[in-house]
């Protein structure tokens, strides 16, 4: 792959030996990146896991202290909220009549947050929001009998994490704007989760290795 030039002068500011403190990490993603805009700073953390085995799935919600996501779109499926409660919540409300528009195919949300009484119905279509990540589920907290408080959770922040096939895990941990600080709070934050969330059927290492980068630049290696 042909790189820029842009790129290729912060891959020489790295030094591949080395493997960096988080605050070292950071401020070094800073000082490299040649955006115009305010970057998006991602960590990606390898696991030794075997995504073949359900118990090594990891897949669920964590709460970073600081949220640089973008504001999720989200439908409650409840006949708890009103319309004038879900227009000052900032969300999309509706019962049977919004899942039938699923069914149609009308999916204009990020996320569905619903209570146990219609997941019968909406487990109906399984194939069109399993595929696309939107089926509500208790591990991700997103059936809940408490949905007011679960609907400003999410909103704050609260983000789904899951390992991909290769037992990696992704997130948005910051922007470049963002102070040094809170980014290494939300990367000190994030690991400490994932290593308490280690498999019991694991052996040896569990986090092969964890790097950060910002969007179009370089990735660089951080301790575990």
């Amino acid at each position: 792959m042909k790189r820029s030039k842009k790129y290729l002068n912060a891959i020489k500011q790295i030094d591949k030996k080395k493997i960096y403190s988080a605050k070292d990490g950071v401020e070094l993603i800073k000082k490299i990146n040649q955006t115009k805009f305010d970057a998006s700073i991602d960590i990606a953390i390898k696991l030794n896991l075997d995504t073949s085995k359900a118990e090594q799935q990891l897949r669920g919600t964590i709460s970073l202290p600081h949220y640089y996501g973008k504001q999720v779109k989200i439908l409650a499926i409840t006949d708890e909220i009103s319309n004038e409660e879900a227009k000052k919540l900032g969300i999309k409300v509706g019962q049977t009549d919004v899942i039938s528009e699923i069914k149609d195919g009308q999916i204009d949300f990020d996320l569905i947050i619903t209570v146990p009484k219609f997941m019968p119905s909406l487990s109906k279509l399984g194939k069109i929001l399993g595929p696309k990540g939107l089926m509500p589920n208790p591990k991700l907290g997103t059936v809940t009998t408490n949905i007011v408080k679960t609907i400003n959770e999410f909103k704050k922040g609260k983000n789904q994490y899951r390992t991909d096939t290769y037992g990696n895990v992704h997130m948005k941990i910051g922007k470049i704007s963002a102070p040094t600080n809170d980014i290494v709070e939300n990367i000190d934050t994030l690991i400490s989760f994932i290593k308490s969330k280690r498999p019991a059927t694991v052996k040896g290492d569990y986090i092969k290795n964890i790097t950060i980068s910002s969007t179009m630049g370089p990735s660089i290696k951080l301790t575990k």
